[in-house]
Order: C-alpha cells, then structure tokens, then sequence
C-alpha cells in the first residue's frame, strides 16, 4: 500500500553496500519514489517487507546466504506481497526465466541507465511489469532451444479451461501489451482489461502477469 502522500515506497535489497548506497541516493531526489529500508541478504527480507511495507523490491541475485530467487519466490508466495525487480550484473536468459517464474515484475542490469530504472520503478508499482516484447521472445526462443521445460502440457490444458475473453487477452499479456494496448487491439476498456487480468490470476492460480505471460510461451513451445 503506498504511503499516504503517494510516493512509491521502495526496499532496496543488496550485499553490495556501495551499491545500496547508490540506489538510495538515485532515489532519495524524486518526488514520488522513497526508499523505505535497505537490506544485505535475501534472508532479512521478509522481516524488511513486514516492518516497511514497500511497494517494490529491488532484488539482488548472488547474496551470501539467501539468493534474490529463492527471496523472491517465497516473498511473491505471501498474500498482499509487494511487486520485486530484479537487479543483477549476470545477463543470462536462465537468469532471467528463473526470476520470472518465481514471480519478479521486471529484471534489469545494474548497469541500466538511472531514468529507465525509476520508470521501472513507477510502471511496476502501478502494475505494469516491465517486460518488453524482446524479453518475451528471448524467453521463448531459450526455452524452445534448450528443451528443458517440461511444462507445455500443463500450460495448454490450463489455458484450455479460459473462455474466448480470457484467452484472448492472456495471449496480448503473452505479447507484452499493456492494459492500454490491450483495451485498443479487444475495443474493450482498460478496467475490463483489468478485471480479465485479475480473472485469469485468479483461475491461473498465478501471482503476476508476467507469470500470466510465461504461461502462455509454455503452451506455445515445441519441445
């Protein structure tokens, strides 16, 4: 829940203090994001969420004890759980896919330019993941490539139990549309868009949409 005064508020989760420190100062000049809390391992954020309450993660990967995909999936787990980016110097698309299924909203580079980072940021607290249609398809290419996702039956007999609404809009979700471009290509509203996406969380038993996207990919793949 954001903070009465609108600002987006934002958990910073790194072993790299330089790095935290970074982040923070990057953030602490705008008018509508805040940094709430700072942590160094994937094994104090739960106690971080609870105590803060941030909006976004930004999620580290190679910590110590805990790594951000392990945190990330047992905090995207929790009812009512802020959105998570991922941040990391390894640009790896097994990186990448395993930071989605365990249900981050955006993975980026460290080195990613300040200004795309805070849109990052704001798109992904308003509920726009930050997952770009190149994203989308270097994910189903590796995963077509590796043959090593057994998950396409499952995939296609979930998406299978979707009316044609649904299905139709899982399939932009797949493609990396936003609810605008949605609501544009369907002629339908984007608080239509909206409650299919909320529907299809719901009967997918998934967490985000980017989760909503994978799925489709899974059932698309030839294997």
């Amino acid at each position: 829940m954001k903070s009465t005064d609108g600002c987006v508020r934002v958990l910073v989760v790194d072993d790299d203090a330089l790095v935290r420190a970074g982040l923070s100062m990057m953030l602490s000049g705008l008018p509508d994001v805040r940094v709430v809390g700072e942590v160094s391992d994937g094994a104090d954020v739960l106690g971080a969420v609870d105590e803060h309450r941030p909006d976004v993660v930004l999620m580290d990967i190679r910590m110590p004890r805990v790594d951000g995909l392990a945190a990330t999936a047992t905090l995207r787990a929790r009812p009512e759980a802020p959105e998570v980016i991922v941040m990391t110097t390894f640009d790896t698309d097994d990186h990448i896919l395993k930071a989605m299924r365990a249900g981050a909203s955006g993975f980026l580079l460290k080195h990613t330019p300040p200004p795309d980072i805070v849109e990052a940021i704001r798109r992904v607290a308003a509920g726009e993941p930050m997952l770009s249609p190149d994203v989308l398809r270097r994910m189903m290419t590796y995963v077509a490539a590796t043959g090593i996702d057994p998950r396409r039956a499952r995939a296609r007999s979930a998406l299978a139990h979707l009316s044609d609404g649904e299905r139709a809009v899982a399939t932009l979700v797949g493609r990396g549309y936003t609810n605008a471009e949605i609501g544009k290509e369907l002629s339908i509203s984007i608080a239509t868009v909206k409650a299919y996406v909320s529907r299809l969380l719901t009967k997918l038993d998934l967490n985000n949409r980017v989760q909503i996207a994978l799925l489709v990919h899974d059932a698309s793949t030839d294997t």
